[in-house]
């Protein structure tokens, strides 16, 4: 006989049906069961907790760190199945298990809830968070009356995974079935806008369709014009001053956007007009006066910040690393409140790109004693800052803690190791790690190819182009621009002359400003002037400073004077303050004994104030980086130091060119 009660009047209605639930699972009462469902109409979160115990034995509740996906579906017969769904799709969009995405997927098919509107969108979300495209399309092609919302998803799929035009397509696609465009489908395709016009059609598109009183659509629109130069900002800056509603969205996108085209002044200007500020807003004037050099400003504007978080703290760390001052990098980095990996990158990869092993490696095993764990951006950022300034014993020391501590090693942190051992000189390691890598990409290739080419193991560096084409990966840009260095490194001059003429005619690689400035280091090392000079002439690019600069180098290796004096005049045009290019012409004619003109170069720097700076080199000796200046005598082993660069010097006299003339090397005789 099952237990009925009559529906209280009485204010704890609530609070008596709780302590009945509660007491009837106790008693494990099944009839009961089926009838206080009939009360769970009026259910509140204590009513829900007690029929949830009551029932646990028929829909158990997932154990401690079980996988909620592989629960089985074992519901109540009162309780839908899509409901169920429902609940479990609830955070799908941020699952990145393709694994488990597949087994919920095959569960939803065995229901036949596959077409279903809500479910559908769930699934594409969750596909294109694991860069699986393709079955998020088939996701879409499964439904047969696709809404807006479905396409919406689908469109910031592509965008997502880099697919602007098939974003395109399907918002076309979307507009000939007859489906009208919301406000997300505008926002969503203007991240896939690859240039202005682009922009302005959608613009356009969204006038015509009244979208503009949705204040995100114009601040979408207004971030999305910032990316595109100066008329992009032009028509951000119109688009704000016409709109009638502005929240500090808006203002910020504005102010961001002028400070990409170097706009700090009416940046700060707009910053100062805002009506009220987030710390959004903060940081990112305060971003502006870093990234322009501005210090001592950003340090006034950062003592105001009312409430500065770790973005604030960060960007006054990076701005004195990159300027220099780490003492005051460090002063800051100590103040902080709360750090977190982002200002411990910073500071750590500041004094590696200053050579200052000791400090970096001291920091790094403080980062690690206070428990914060690696992730990919630190580890890289770390690994090109010693890669840069050629540090590898922190290289190394970042290294170890990857393997002491079964980091999973990403493809791009595999890549940055790779990098970080050829550049410091360390190629068997980085042959060692390419070697290791489960997985590589086209960048995986280059870092190698490029390490070969930048040491002068010319060879090696083509075997591993020949190994790329094999195992079949497509060549790009990087690829041709280490595939040149490598020929001329190894004097291969034919060899890099028909790579050159290949690159278009069968990979399709149209060449930049980069090759051709490879291929004038090439010619011009090779004797080869003539050729180099016409293709300057010839090269569909104006020149810039780097390939006259080049080409004026040749010319000092082969002692061309006449055709140096060609080259100095177009490139003190394009920089007529560089130091470097007087003094190079000045060992040009001292090469040739022509002294008289030594001298008009002398004067000719005296008269417009440029100053050669002394040349200074570095060596990294037992984890120490040790730094070398011309005249210096600062060093307390100074005397040995200058005895050996004599003894040097009278060996670099007696270097004898190929074709049998003095290689012009002036050592220490023309000092400007």
């Amino acid at each position: 006989m099952p237990y009925l009660f009559p529906l209280p009047s009485f204010k704890n209605f609530f609070f008596i049906l709780t302590l009945l639930l509660f007491y009837f699972s106790k008693a494990t009462l099944k009839s009961t069961s089926s009838k206080s469902q009939t009360f769970l109409l009026h259910q509140n979160l204590q009513c829900r907790t007690s029929f949830s115990m009551q029932n646990s034995h028929h829909f158990p509740l997932p154990k401690p760190f079980q996988n909620p996906m592989s629960i089985p579906f074992k519901s109540p017969s009162w309780f839908s199945t899509r409901r169920l769904f429902e609940q479990k799709l609830q955070d799908l969009h941020k699952c990145t298990n393709l694994s488990h995405i597949k087994q919920l997927q095959a569960q939803i098919i065995r229901q036949n809830l596959h077409q279903d509107l809500y479910i559908a969108p769930k699934l594409i979300s969750a596909f294109s968070l694991c860069r699986q495209i393709t079955l998020a399309l088939n996701v879409f092609n499964q439904i047969q009356d696709p809404n807006v919302h479905l396409y919406n998803n689908l469109i910031r799929a592509y965008v997502q995974n880099s697919q602007p035009s098939q974003a395109f397509s399907f918002f076309f696609d979307m507009q000939w079935n007859g489906i009208l465009a919301d406000n997300f489908t505008y926002t969503f395709l203007l991240k896939a806008c690859t240039d202005l016009k682009m922009v302005e059609m959608i613009h356009t598109q969204i006038e015509k369709n009244g979208f503009l009183s949705d204040i995100f659509v114009p601040n979408a629109l207004i971030d999305s014009y910032s990316k595109f130069g100066e008329l992009g900002i032009k028509a951000a800056l119109k688009l704000f001053m016409v709109m009638e509603d502005r929240d500090v969205v808006s203002w910020n996108s504005m102010m961001g956007g002028l400070l990409k085209v170097g706009e700090l002044r009416e940046a700060r200007k707009l910053f100062d007009e805002m009506p009220q500020r987030d710390m959004v807003s903060w940081n990112t004037i305060l971003d502006g006066y870093v990234k322009a050099g501005e210090m001592e400003k950003a340090f006034e504007l950062f003592q105001k910040i009312p409430q500065r978080n770790v973005v604030s703290w960060s960007t006054m760390v990076s701005g004195y690393s990159k300027a220099g001052d780490m003492d005051m990098a460090r002063v800051l980095f100590d103040r902080m409140p709360v750090k977190t990996l982002v200002p411990w990158t910073i500071i750590i990869s500041g004094y590696a790109e200053k050579g200052l092993a000791k400090e970096a490696i001291e920091l790094y095993d403080r980062m690690e004693q206070d428990g914060l764990e690696l992730d990919d951006g630190t580890v890289i950022g770390i690994l090109a800052a010693c890669a840069e300034s050629g540090l590898l014993a922190v290289g190394v020391k970042v290294h170890n803690s990857i393997e002491r501590l079964r980091f999973r090693c990403s493809i791009a942190v595999c890549n940055a190791l790779v990098d970080m051992y050829a550049k410091c000189g360390s190629l068997d390691k980085a042959w060692s790690v390419f070697n290791g890598m489960p997985k590589r990409d086209v960048v995986s290739w280059n870092a190698m190819l490029q390490g070969f080419a930048m040491h002068g193991h010319g060879k090696e560096a083509l075997q591993v182009f020949s190994r790329l084409k094999k195992e079949g990966f497509q060549p790009d840009r990087v690829t041709f621009v280490g595939i040149l260095c490598a020929c001329t490194h190894a004097g291969f001059i034919d060899e890099g002359v028909e790579y050159f003429y290949v690159m278009e005619k069968d990979y399709g690689i149209v060449p930049q400003i980069e090759h051709y400035g490879c291929m004038v280091d090439l010619l011009g090392r090779g004797g080869r002037l003539n050729e180099a000079f016409r293709l300057v002439q010839i090269m569909p690019f104006e020149p810039n400073a780097i390939i006259w600069g080049t080409l004026l180098a040749a010319c000092r290796l082969h002692n061309a004077v006449k055709l140096a004096e060609k080259v100095i005049d177009h490139l003190l045009k394009l920089d007529p303050s560089d130091p470097g290019n007087y003094s190079m012409l000045a060992n040009i004619f001292a090469a040739s004994g022509d002294w008289d003109n030594v001298a008009s170069v002398r004067l000719r720097m005296k008269s417009i104030g440029v100053q050669k700076p002394s040349g200074s080199s570095s060596i990294e000796i037992d984890n120490e980086v040790h730094d070398f200046t011309v005249f210096d005598k600062s060093h307390p082993k100074f005397d040995g130091i200058y005895q050996m660069i004599e003894r040097l010097r009278e060996d670099l006299k007696q270097v004898v060119h190929p074709e049998g003339t003095t290689l012009p090397i002036e050592v220490g005789e023309v000092v400007i």
